[in-house]
């Protein structure tokens, strides 16, 4: 059981790394558009990130589940599957506007990017509360 965690948690990080930093590279992305006019390398890196992150957030979902079973479905871990599924759709939006940006459609402004990142950064603190502090049996 040792080493599902250890892919659980690599596998988090990674998929954490892409939540947080995909939004923030649509910024820089909105950024050369504006004044290009053209897809560059920043949207390439930004699609590369949010591809790869992708099937380590399938891995970390999956191992995380597996977890679960083992351990009985505590209480504790019905409400991280709960964060878990805000943050999966928080970045099912980020691959929407990921879609549109790739038509050089950018409808959200810089600052509403950058709230919208760090919104990614709450779930993953109450992630870590409910793992650390394992607060229902």
């Amino acid at each position: 059981m040792e080493w599902v965690k250890v892919l659980h948690l690599l596998c988090v990080l990674g998929w954490m790394t892409g939540i947080f930093a995909a939004p923030r590279a649509i910024i820089f992305w909105k950024r050369e558009w504006d004044k290009s006019g053209e897809f560059g390398p920043t949207g390439d890196l930004t699609i590369r990130i949010y591809r790869f992150s992708l099937g380590l957030g399938v891995i970390a979902i999956l191992s995380g589940l597996y977890l679960a079973h083992l351990w009985g479905w505590p209480a504790w871990t019905h409400a991280k599957i709960a964060v878990v599924a805000l943050l999966a759709a928080h970045y099912g939006w980020t691959g929407r506007l990921i879609l549109k940006a790739r038509q050089g459609i950018f409808e959200q402004s810089d600052r509403w990017l950058r709230v919208y990142n760090e919104i990614s950064v709450l779930g993953a603190i109450g992630v870590l509360i409910l793992v650390v502090y394992k607060p229902w049996p």
